[in-house]
């Protein structure tokens, strides 16, 4: 997952004989795109059309869709310009400048330590950022790579107006449903179609991918250029028992639950299991890469390696007085500090990051109420969430569109309030003065029912009146974000000053070692960031010694299928069977390094051309959040042919081929 001011130009071309030009580079990064909430895209058309995931875009889908079109259901075809659909909550970022500023956030921060070299630090990005986004267009975040060995400034082309173009069915998007989830044999047309607009016209695009005639093939070489979210291959040996003994452990207990109280929730009604599928898909899919993620750290071997490079580090470090001198204290310090992390976490999550307020009208009522109280400080010294770079995209969440369905939000706020005691404990302080002798049901309720916020107006009215406003206002929503504030924000800042301070700390120290040892020869871990992998089409051997091919064919979806949900197909394609040429591949695996994040990745050839699109991993890759794997970790993709091939024969999208055609 290489950054691409530090591209493996000569390791691609003593591997695969392709030597990447600047020029080469530059284009492959400006045809991609990032997807603000958690995806990755591309370009592929002058005319600012994007391809990604249809799961990239399913709350898009579920936003624009009712309880009489229901277009998860049926799928979405812009036959004009005119019917392209406005998606309420999308943003797409395109990387346009990279520059290295470890010289001035160092420069922030010598000789502090503690809570006061976390501020310190937080305010460097924030008055780099500010500088950096000039416009309300353009957004700048401040990236930490090598745990704080180098510190980037990445400058992004906002696009705030993308519109939905084509997306298919849901049952064809994710056909074989959780069963197939992160395996292979797939037969999944995962793919959506949107664009980007500015001052209300189409984006210009003349960096954008080809499309190859061929596709892929096997052996052949191909790129990734996408976000990888987030890698942990550097991380110290006490953090990695931390995370296979405790996060995990307790996040795979969490997930399950809430799994289960949605799946019984959509059985009330058709139009309560449409409005659930949105979070049951994410909960189902996080589930399953979280439970592969353990599966990798309880592997004996696995572990065992990992200990062994962080020994070799250490070797290293100790052999040399002046490397000894700077981070020879290192290990010591992630020790320590591992049972700490574990003895403040789960008050963070819970109370200040929301993870047991789990409510769109929550998050938003806690914005609007935080809101005022940041903006009377200095940039430098607000929240980072409501720092000058980041209120654009604040702005827009909180003037979204899209719908808000109080059934739902009443269910899942009971439920995680629920867990919140659970797991704080009844005698936990905040628990003891929160609820008093009201139930979570009886909080949710009385939040939620009486709440005016899923009213776009009525948030509006609020955003534009500020403080005086904010104040006047009796929404028992937002009295419930102002009940908890004090002792959330009390709980942030304990949190940030012992623990992400010292974690931070740690992370910068052991990012120098590491560059000081091995400099750029290995990649950072991913930070949902640009990043180029580069591999080939090749299948793999299973460890029960099954060898599996590395495509799937479309004739091969109608023999999977059985007529029932997960694995039943949408009446278009029984209806275009006979028109389609069944042996035309449908999805395929590579040797490219890919994790959760690079959803909706562009797969292409040297040529810059499209040859599939990246929807999935096999389920050895979900141990690539902790180290890559050659020999069986996949990434999987939709193949280029049966992307056409279901367009013109199944959905008879000629405008989008029209455009795909274009070079």
């Amino acid at each position: 997952m290489w950054t691409y001011d530090n591209a493996p130009v000569s390791k691609m071309a003593q591997k695969y004989g392709f030597k990447a030009t600047q020029d080469w580079l530059d284009k492959a990064r400006l045809s991609s795109v990032r997807l603000a909430q958690g995806c990755s895209a591309s370009f592929v058309s002058p005319d600012g059309l994007i391809m990604t995931n249809h799961h990239c875009v399913a709350s898009c889908v579920q936003q624009l869709s009712t309880k009489e079109k229901d277009y998860h259901a049926d799928g979405f075809y812009a036959r004009t310009a005119e019917e392209e659909k406005k998606c309420p909550d999308l943003e797409a970022n395109q990387l346009s400048e990279i520059k290295d500023v470890t010289k001035e956030v160092n420069a922030a921060t010598k000789g502090l330590t503690g809570g006061a070299l976390n501020d310190a630090r937080k305010a460097a990005f924030a008055k780099l950022e500010k500088g950096c986004a000039t416009s309300d267009d353009v957004r700048c975040d401040v990236v930490t790579l090598y745990s704080g060995g180098l510190y980037h400034l990445y400058k992004y082309q906002r696009y705030q107006d993308v519109r939905l173009v084509f997306a298919p069915e849901f049952r064809i998007a994710f056909f074989g449903g959780d069963p197939d989830n992160f395996m292979f044999p797939r037969y999944d047309l995962d793919v959506s179609f949107i664009r980007a607009y500015t001052k209300g016209q189409p984006l210009k695009t003349p960096n954008h991918f080809g499309w190859s005639q061929a596709g892929a093939s096997t052996g052949g070489l191909t790129f990734v250029s996408g976000h990888p979210g987030s890698t942990r291959r550097l991380i110290s040996t006490p953090m990695l028992e931390y995370e296979r003994d405790f996060f995990l452990p307790h996040r795979l207990l969490f997930l399950s639950e809430y799994r289960g109280m949605l799946t019984q929730f959509s059985t009330r009604g058709a139009e309560q299991a449409r409005i659930a599928l949105d979070d049951l898909f994410s909960i189902e899919n996080s589930l399953k890469a979280f439970k592969g993620q353990r599966e990798t750290l309880v592997d004996k071997k696995f572990f065992a390696m990992k200990v062994s490079e962080d020994r070799e580090l250490r070797k290293k470090v100790e052999s040399d007085p002046k490397l000894k001198a700077r981070f020879g204290t290192l290990w010591k310090e992630a020790e320590e500090l591992e049972p700490k992390k574990r003895a403040r976490i789960l008050p963070y999550r819970y109370i200040e990051m929301g993870v047991g307020f789990q409510s769109d009208l929550f998050h938003m009522a806690r914005s609007l109420f935080r809101l005022p109280a940041e903006m009377e400080k200095a940039n430098e010294k607000r929240l980072k969430e409501f720092a000058d770079a980041r209120l654009p995209e604040l702005r827009a969440q909180l003037l979204s569109p899209a719908p808000i369905y109080k059934e739902l939000e009443l269910e899942k706020l009971s439920w995680s309030l629920t867990k919140l005691r659970e797991d704080l404990g009844a005698d936990h302080p905040f628990v003891r003065k929160f609820f008093g002798k009201r139930s979570p049901r009886e909080i949710a309720q009385g939040a939620i029912e009486g709440s005016k916020l899923d009213s776009m107006d009525v948030r509006r009215q609020l955003l534009d009146g500020g403080k005086t406003a904010v104040a006047a206002s009796t929404d028992p929503m937002l009295a419930l974000a102002k009940e908890i504030d004090v002792d959330a924000r009390a709980i942030r800042k304990q949190f940030e000053d012992e623990i992400e301070s010292a974690e931070t700390r740690i992370g910068e120290l052991r990012g120098q070692a590491l560059f000081a040892v091995y400099g750029t020869s290995m990649a950072p871990d991913a930070t949902f960031t640009l990043r180029l992998s580069y591999g080939a089409v090749k299948g793999w051997t299973r460890a029960d010694g099954v060898k599996i091919s590395p495509f799937t064919i479309i004739g091969g979806a109608f023999e999977r299928a059985t007529g029932r949900d997960p694995f039943q197909l949408p009446q278009s394609w029984l209806d275009a069977k006979d028109k389609l040429n069944l042996q035309i591949p449908m999805n395929f695996v590579t040797t490219n390094d890919i994790i959760g994040g690079n959803s909706g990745s562009p797969m292409f050839n040297q040529n810059r051309e499209i040859v599939g699109l990246i929807f999935d991993g096999n389920i050895e890759s979900l141990g690539g959040a902790y180290g890559f794997d050659e020999s069986n970790n996949r990434a999987v993709g939709v193949h280029s042919s049966a992307l056409i091939e279901a367009l013109d024969k199944i959905y008879g999208a000629k405008r989008i081929l029209q455009e795909l055609r274009k070079h």
